[in-house]
């Protein structure tokens, strides 16, 4: 009897330890409520352009959640729409008394919209008979379709998109045929694509079926972020960890920064010395459809959280993943890279010797991939151009190119010494924080490490840093700035702010992630913003990007461009000459150039693009013949950057050495020497520089 009560006593002390110990379920309704007050007043207090938390904000809210709830428009109808529609001018309401009925009814009707389109597309697959010969249509641009009316244009919109997929998987599976393999009737190759598409959607649906109610959270958290400007986000705790790795980490994979783009996964930035950039066929703004693993079948991965994709695409060093993308031309590309180890310090600045057949003077050329910083013991990138420099000006350069195509920025303070090589001590760029007086970042080194001709080049992907340098030696009038029509755009500056400073207690909730918002802007020297315009280029040359939306007034919500006080700024090392004049012997070469009047050409198709409803027929007939036309026409395009024999290219004498030395560096020289050798827009700035010394000459 004494023993039995012992052992209870036992079991009644360990399970009072037990629930001692034990965890505190998390109260996930006040971790939410918790994380929605910290993000909405870092927002108040630190956001350059902060709102108020009105109607209009509630509005805006509304439209970016329903986006990223159903980018493509698959799941909800009209009818779902209506009900939401009575928290349009009401969620500003919820944000200020903490509650989630929106959240909640658009969280409930997303997965019943999951639940009965899964049942659309069962229903539509194991049909006995799918026709793809068909003269029904259907329209794939989300924007132009607007939402099913009803559940039965729903289940019509999924029957024609099930017969879409398999008619597309048909086509592919007869491109891929070889004349050694065995023929195949039309009908087996309808049963084989049914059975790669249900592969392919069952595993869709399952990760539908599995996004979490925090993934449903986060969205509304950047619906409302988003509302203020487009790079202000919120982050997750995992989603920090991995934007902390893409930055400063090392890892195997490809080399590509990816973003969310409705239901498909946009390319934003290829890294600078990884595989996928020296492979020079995956680009900015590529969308990726699929992606195969070697022998794998490729998988769909529309609809997929951006992390998975990312753990999908990296893998192991020296094994290849194939992305199926779409291209800013609407074509549809295989591009396969080999993984790789990805180190974030790849990317340095590089220069090599140009000059025109026949002529003898040369033009140094530094290719500056980003603004990285010191780090490691490793210089930052104003040393090594002004390194750069010194080389090339130990061969004779009689001009410099800086280079800053697809340069997406980087450190503040590298730029601003940076600028400073190419004038005496001055300001460089205003940065303003909201309601306070600019301050102005200078050089303030009075050398000077080269007083010759400086052209900077830009395009479209030229950003943040990039943008600053470009606009302070226009400023200046110290460089010729050549490009597309614009620069990104962006002129804005952000800071990271953790949610667990603002709330106090609660230690059981934490953490609670991030927020990173715009906090700041930058200001030429002349007053104007970089914000949305950009640096619009001296002397612009014809780019694919000229006619359509790209760059910062891409997105909405960007902040608006805005002007302050100019600040007194003056060089008097060398200034450019008659811009008018250069501009007009360039326009002239230009015209008559036939490469150039591709590019023009080219640029006009893809205006045409951007307004099309991708509307397509259900008859392969019709589909194989509009691919032929797209691919020809992509052909054309495609081949029309040949080696240029007139454009000469060489290595630095004192970098000859390493490149003997390292097989690795070695090649990946030849591939930046074959590249520059087809490069048309250095052809012309060539010229340019030619016209500029010519001026000198006659004053």
């Amino acid at each position: 009897m004494i023993l039995r009560s012992a052992i209870i006593l036992l079991i009644g002390v360990a399970g009072f330890l037990l629930k001692s110990f034990a965890p505190t379920p998390v109260d996930l309704n006040k971790k939410e409520q918790l994380t929605l007050q910290a993000v909405v007043k870092f927002l108040e207090r630190v956001h350059y352009s902060p709102k108020e938390v009105d109607d209009r904000l509630s509005e805006q809210v509304y439209e970016n959640y329903l986006k990223f709830m159903d980018p493509a428009k698959r799941y909800l109808t009209q009818d779902d729409v209506e009900q939401l529609e009575q928290f349009r001018l009401g969620i500003d309401d919820e944000i200020n008394a903490g509650t989630f009925e929106f959240l909640n009814l658009s969280a409930s009707l997303i997965s019943s919209g999951i639940k009965k389109c899964e049942g659309y597309y069962k229903e539509r697959i194991d049909e006995e008979e799918i026709n793809i010969h068909d003269d029904a249509e259907i329209v794939l641009n989300a924007e132009k379709r607007g939402f099913a009316s009803n559940d039965e244009e729903l289940r019509d919109f999924w029957r024609k998109l099930i017969q879409y997929e398999i008619m597309v998987k048909v086509f592919n599976k007869q491109e891929a045929m070889t004349d050694e393999d065995e023929p195949k009737d039309e009908a087996v190759l309808i049963e084989e694509a049914r059975a790669d598409i249900k592969k392919n959607f069952d595993l869709w649906f399952e990760r539908q079926n599995d996004l979490r109610r925090s993934d449903r959270f986060e969205d509304y958290l950047n619906a409302i972020t988003v509302a203020y400007d487009p790079h202000s986000n919120y982050f997750s705790p995992k989603d920090k960890q991995d934007f902390d790795l893409s930055l400063n980490g090392s890892y195997e994979g490809i080399g590509a920064r990816l973003l969310a783009d409705g239901e498909l996964i946009k390319v934003t930035e290829v890294i600078a010395g990884g595989p996928a950039w020296k492979g020079k066929e995956l680009e900015e703004n590529d969308l990726i459809l699929m992606v195969g693993q070697e022998d794998d079948e490729p998988k769909d991965i529309r609809g997929w959280r951006t992390d998975d994709v990312i753990l999908l695409i990296r893998g192991k060093k020296g094994t290849t993943v194939t992305l199926t993308v779409k291209k800013s031309d609407g074509t549809i590309a295989d591009v396969s890279i080999v993984r790789d180890q990805i180190v974030m310090e790849e990317g340095k600045a590089r220069s090599v010797l140009l000059n025109l057949e026949g002529d003898e003077d040369k033009v140094g050329l530094i290719k500056l991939p980003k603004f990285y910083f010191e780090q490691n013991g490793l210089p930052g990138c104003a040393e090594d151009v002004s390194t750069e420099i010194e080389k090339l000006g130990k061969e004779g350069a009689i001009g410099i190119i800086l280079d800053l195509r697809n340069n997406g920025g980087g450190s503040l303070s590298e730029v601003v010494e940076m600028s400073g090589l190419f004038f005496e001590k001055g300001p460089v760029v205003q940065v303003k924080s909201r309601d306070r007086r600019p301050y102005v970042l200078k050089d303030e080194d009075p050398s000077v490490k080269y007083d010759g001709p400086v052209v900077v080049m830009v395009n479209h992907f030229s950003a943040s840093a990039s943008e600053i340098i470009s606009a302070a030696l226009q400023d200046y009038s110290r460089a010729v700035i050549v490009g597309s029509s614009s620069t990104f755009g962006k002129g804005t500056v952000q800071r990271f702010h953790e949610l667990d400073r603002f709330v106090v207690g609660n230690d059981e909730l934490k953490p609670l992630g991030e927020v990173k918002i715009t906090t700041q802007k930058f200001y030429r020297v002349n007053g104007g913003s970089t914000q949305l315009k950009g640096v619009v280029p001296d002397i612009v040359l014809p780019s694919t990007y000229n006619y359509v939306k790209v760059g910062e007034k891409e997105y909405d919500h960007a902040l608006a461009w805005s002007e302050i006080d100019a600040v007194e700024h003056a060089q008097g090392v060398a200034s450019v000459p008659q811009v008018n004049d250069l501009r007009s012997l360039s326009e002239a070469r230009v015209a008559a150039h036939p490469t150039f009047q591709l590019i023009e050409e080219r640029a006009k198709m893809m205006k045409e693009q951007e307004e099309d409803e991708a509307r397509y027929l259900l008859d392969l007939d019709s589909y194989i013949s509009e691919r032929e036309e797209k691919k020809e026409t992509s052909q054309k395009y495609r081949d029309m950057f040949k080696p240029i024999e007139s454009l000469v290219v060489s290595n630095l004498e004192e970098d000859l050495q390493k490149f003997e030395d390292d097989e690795k560096k070695s090649a990946s020289n030849e591939d930046l020497l074959k590249a520059i050798k087809k490069d048309v827009y250095l052809e012309e700035v060539l010229h340019i520089i030619r016209d500029w010394n010519q001026s000198l000459a006659s004053r």
